[in-house]
């Protein structure tokens, strides 16, 4: 039974990927933070199938003793501070996890179970205001946010341990990925949410930034069957993960609110307060070098992930109004 380590484990991607790999035959560990704000709902479904052990990227000393005790087939790489919005408030807590946790858990691959295959979770943001228009895996980078930096530094380490120590070591160049399980304070989350809410008569309007910036958006699910391809090949490399498609968030609006029957435009408000120090308008990835390497293709829909969001915030909603 191969095992895998998975950092992150109790995000929207960790928590895909375990539910992928348990269906593999993976023995499945997790390494979480000790926290009292951590939530272990997306897991709830599968917490007696997989293992949960403490740890954290900012203390070397824990992640080399995880390694050691695992000695894990794969690692999985998904720790950080993921809201980009926040990285703003908190660039240097971003930068030390986000960026140096990378490196942190490389060196424990390294001094504990070299031969481990690594994958560390890069983002579209490392390309931020993009030189060109679709972006693939020469595409330079220019990261506008502290966040798009931190990842920026996690992806050029894996590189570099992947050349300098001969380690197997990817870097999936994730774009916007979303699902049921994305968190509330991610924009495609507040908006399926706030149409839901205001279907149900428990709001009235959805305040939200700027309407035009642009983003590849897909299905997490099918985004962690890309990273495990990976590492299933013959030699590491770094792949460019996308649909290829992009839509702006007044699209994302527009099918939500169309789906249960309301025009977006009676309810949405533009504000300010939302819009980015920094906005980065137009993000569009080049998916040809996973189609063409690893076979990966994107099986849901920009209008089926939509929707399939917009039917978990209804349920959720009306369970709550109905135990209240």
């Amino acid at each position: 039974m191969p095992v895998a380590l998975i950092t992150g484990i109790t995000g929207q991607d960790g928590s895909y990927l375990a539910d992928f790999l348990l269906a593999k035959g993976y023995r499945v560990v997790g390494m979480v933070r000790r926290s009292s704000t951590l939530t272990f709902s997306r897991l709830a479904h599968i917490q007696d199938e997989i293992e949960l052990v403490q740890g954290d990227l900012h203390d070397q000393g824990s992640v080399v003793s995880i390694i050691e005790r695992y000695r894990p087939d794969e690692v999985y790489n998904f720790a950080a501070q993921s809201f980009v919005p926040m990285s703003w408030n908190q660039p240097v807590l971003t930068g030390d996890a986000t960026a140096l946790g990378v490196a942190r858990l490389l060196e424990a691959i390294r001094l504990a179970c070299p031969e481990a295959r690594f994958y560390q979770s890069s983002s579209s943001e490392m390309f931020g205001k993009a030189r060109e228009v679709p972006q693939s895996e020469e595409t330079p980078f220019y990261p506008r946010t502290p966040y798009g930096v931190a990842k920026v530094y996690g992806h050029w380490i894996t590189v570099n341990y992947r050349e300098k120590h001969d380690m197997f070591a990817c870097s999936g160049i994730l774009y916007n990925h979303e699902s049921p399980r994305r968190g509330l304070e991610f924009v495609t989350r507040k908006i399926t949410r706030g149409a839901a809410s205001i279907k149900l008569g428990l709001a009235d309007e959805l305040r939200l930034g700027n309407l035009e910036a642009r983003r590849d958006w897909g299905f997490a699910g099918d985004y962690v069957r890309a990273m495990w391809l990976m590492l299933q090949q013959d030699a590491p490399n770094d792949y460019v993960i996308c649909t290829g498609q992009t839509h702006s968030v007044r699209d994302f609006c527009q099918a939500a609110f169309d789906y249960l029957g309301l025009d977006y435009r009676d309810y949405v408000v533009q504000d300010q307060r939302f819009y980015r120090p920094a906005e980065v308008n137009l993000l569009v990835g080049d998916p040809q070098r996973a189609r063409e390497n690893l076979g990966w293709e994107t099986e849901v829909s920009f209008e089926e992930l939509v929707q399939m969001m917009v039917n978990n915030d209804l349920e959720l909603l009306e369970r709550k109004t109905a135990s209240e």
